[in-house]
């Protein structure tokens, strides 16, 4: 019982996920494209407290990008902006399938290195698309990732995935800590009911340090289940870029980082610090 108390009220990583690749200027003025104004939400964000950040790069246009030249200019600015955030970038395969486009901010070094890198570990549909996730490409990733000493966030959104990230745990492709966020409400994929976040917890991989993530409507539903269970949270216009259900009002990253800590408070949990979650993943 003291160790099960320990869990459910200990700090909780807090993920913030301030753009994405779907949210653009004519959805809400709010999602930050620019570096600039990453960098601006990421220090708003960490000032409130955050744990990490997830990065997705933007060219000029607004539109995704993969290039290594974007996303160094962007971790620069959010490492000045806020030094103590872990940074963690997307190596997505919605927009793009090529390994090598996939793979080209791993290349990054020195202060531009990232800490941590997403890998998606199956192929899945969205509403308006699939993200193609071959066996090949996530093994790719994953040794990559593992030479160049980047922790990998394994992106889950059904129960197979789950599963094979035990495949690669069994194969040495994942070794150690790694960090986890559990997506629910997409439409094919798993759902938001306490049931289902339930078995995908108990299937968590051991050593995995993880948040719950919910998309679109699905949001605080996904967030303060996994909350009272002990587990961390994603947080971010990336996920849905109104504040309430009924679609009301759009939201700021700012604010939907503040009802994180509203909703920790209420069960007594505070926000992991970046130097708490950088220990927990052995970083």
């Amino acid at each position: 019982m003291p160790a099960l108390l320990e869990m459910l009220s200990g700090p909780a990583p807090v993920i913030f996920a301030p753009t994405g690749m779907i949210p653009t200027r004519a959805m809400t003025p709010h999602v930050p494209l620019t570096p600039l104004e990453i960098a601006r939400d990421v220090a708003a964000a960490a000032a409130i407290g955050i744990s990490s950040v997830h990065l997705h790069a933007r060219d000029t246009e607004g539109n995704p990008a993969w290039e290594r030249n974007i996303y160094a200019e962007i971790i620069g600015r959010v490492r000045e902006a806020a030094p103590h955030v872990v940074i963690n970038v997307s190596t997505s395969g919605r927009n793009w399938n090529e390994l090598e486009k996939r793979a080209d901010v791993l290349a990054l070094d020195g202060d531009l290195k990232p800490d941590i890198a997403s890998l998606t570990l199956s192929s899945l549909n969205f509403m308006s698309g699939a993200s193609v996730n071959s066996p090949e490409s996530i093994r790719s990733l994953a040794r990559i990732m593992r030479e160049r000493g980047i922790i990998p966030e394994l992106e889950i959104f059904d129960l197979g995935m789950l599963n094979f990230a035990k495949v690669l745990q069994k194969e040495g492709l994942l070794v150690g800590p790694v960090a986890a966020n559990l997506f629910f409400g997409n439409i094919a994929g798993m759902q938001a009911t306490p049931a289902e976040i339930g078995v995908a917890i108990d299937r968590m991989p051991e050593s995995a340090v993880w948040g719950g993530a919910g998309i679109g409507d699905f949001q605080v539903t996904a967030q303060s289940i996994a909350i009272a269970s002990g587990g961390g949270v994603r947080v971010g216009l990336e996920d849905g870029i109104y504040f309430d259900r009924a679609r009301t009002r759009l939201a700021t990253n700012p604010a939907l980082v503040e009802r994180i800590h509203e909703m920790l408070a209420i069960v007594g949990r505070v926000a992991m610090t970046p130097a708490l979650y950088r220990s927990a993943l052995g970083l």
